[in-house]
């Protein structure tokens, strides 16, 4: 029997058991289809993950208080709050003697505020900051200005509001919300005078949208100088980061030696297991989350090589349900000259049919579904990537067939090694 008429009679004995088929080769297509996915959206949250830091900078680094290890974030991160972090250290690394390459520096504190303008009042998020925000910090202005240096550094009664909130307070009363007074309070500081009240602020400018970065909101927040933030808002007098942008990518590392040699002069640390802060640059950042994205794939691909295990199993008892099913026929071809070889090739080229059949499905269905999430991500607001790499498709189409080989191999040469006279009278 020539190869055409061995795929004519394979797709015949498919076709004759349509719904059998499906089944089986419904767990090729969904591994096949899981792999695609899984795949497509590691990609997606790697293309996620860097965008956010091309869109924030490559040259930035943030020194947060607590030591940390190369293994974790400080301890802070895990809501510990420690306070040694303070304005004067700021104001040592803005000497340009001491961290050359640092050309700007930003103290900041965030925390959660309730602000009110007229009969209008909803919650969103503070960050208190310095003059060294606007340099820092890659945003324009929709209308206004940013805060100036002078009502910073007197702490005067001004804010800056992100374009979200701007829109909720003011969108529908047709009011410029530059020059408007809001009141923000903070329930953060209980010991505060201004927690009932709130601390009236005039409105000097409104940001234009910026999106999410690293997961937050940038339009939905408040900027105030950092004295309210910290003395009127918290009630503290510690920071809770210090933002340093670097001249170029290239100095990030003598930068931080920098930072590092400056701080332990501050802080009067000599011992290096005694160091209170953490310097963090985007690269890091870039590398642990990369690192969960990567390992996270790789988990749930073992789930999906599970349904193909699976699913090889279903072709498996299928092929050899249908050998026996079969039996007769079979003695009947190898009575008019069959060899075990032609058998066992019909029998392998079914199974192989199956799983390429459910493999083309899997990757169709994978593709799709792909496509769909990447859309549903950039519809809620994330600059997320719609990624099909060849590698996953090519590895698809090669695990189905290699499945339909491996778990039709013992049923094709079960076929194979029949007697013919025993098959012949076989009921």
């Amino acid at each position: 029997m020539n190869f055409i008429s061995t795929i004519r009679m394979t797709i015949k004995n498919l076709l004759a058991r349509k719904g059998r088929s499906f089944l089986t080769m419904l767990g090729i297509v969904i591994g096949v289809a899981g792999v695609i996915i899984i795949i497509s959206l590691g990609a997606g949250a790697q293309s996620l993950v860097l965008g956010q830091v091309n869109k924030l900078g490559t040259n930035l680094l943030s020194v947060q208080p607590g030591k940390s290890d190369t293994s974790g974030p400080p301890a802070q991160a895990f809501g510990v709050v420690i306070t040694s972090l303070v304005n004067s250290d700021a104001e040592a690394l803005r000497n340009p003697s001491q961290v050359p390459h640092a050309i700007a520096i930003n103290a900041i504190v965030r925390g959660t505020v309730t602000v009110t303008w007229q009969n209008k009042t909803i919650d969103t998020n503070f960050l208190g900051t310095d003059s060294g925000y606007e340099d820092g910090v890659e945003f324009t202005m929709r209308e206004g200005q940013f805060m100036d240096k002078a009502s910073i550094d007197s702490g005067a009664n001004v804010v800056v509001l992100g374009s979200t909130v701007a829109d909720l307070l003011f969108r529908d009363s047709g009011v410029n919300p530059v020059g408007q007074v809001i009141k923000v309070k903070s329930s953060a500081n209980s010991n505060s005078k201004n927690v009932s009240l709130g601390v009236p602020l005039r409105v000097t400018g409104v940001i234009s949208p910026r999106g999410s970065a690293f997961f937050q909101d940038q339009d939905d927040q408040v900027f105030l100088p950092l004295s309210i933030g910290q003395w009127q808002l918290l009630g503290i007098h510690h920071l809770q980061m210090i933002g340093v942008k670097v001249d170029s990518s290239s100095n990030i590392e003598r930068t931080i030696e920098d930072i590092t040699r400056v701080l332990k002069q501050q802080h009067h640390i000599l011992n290096i297991d005694d160091i209170d802060f953490t310097v963090r640059n985007q690269a890091t950042a870039v590398v642990i989350l990369t690192t969960i994205t990567n390992a996270l794939s790789l988990f749930l691909t073992s789930m999906t090589v599970i349904a193909l295990i699976v699913g090889g199993i279903g072709i498996l008892n299928i092929m050899l349900v249908t050998v026996a099913e079969r039996t007769r026929e079979i003695g009947l071809r190898k009575a008019v000259g069959a060899t075990n070889k032609e058998i066992m090739k019909q029998f392998l080229m079914e199974a192989g049919t199956l799983t390429s059949i459910g493999g083309i499905i899997g990757i169709i269905a994978g593709i799709i579904i792909s496509y769909l999430m990447a859309m549903l991500m950039q519809y809620i607001g994330y600059d997320w990537n719609f990624v099909i790499s060849p590698l996953s498709v090519a590895l698809a189409i090669g695990v189905s067939i290699l499945t339909g080989i491996i778990f039709g191999l013992y049923p094709s040469f079960k076929a194979s090694r029949l007697n013919p006279i025993d098959a012949l009278r076989y009921e």
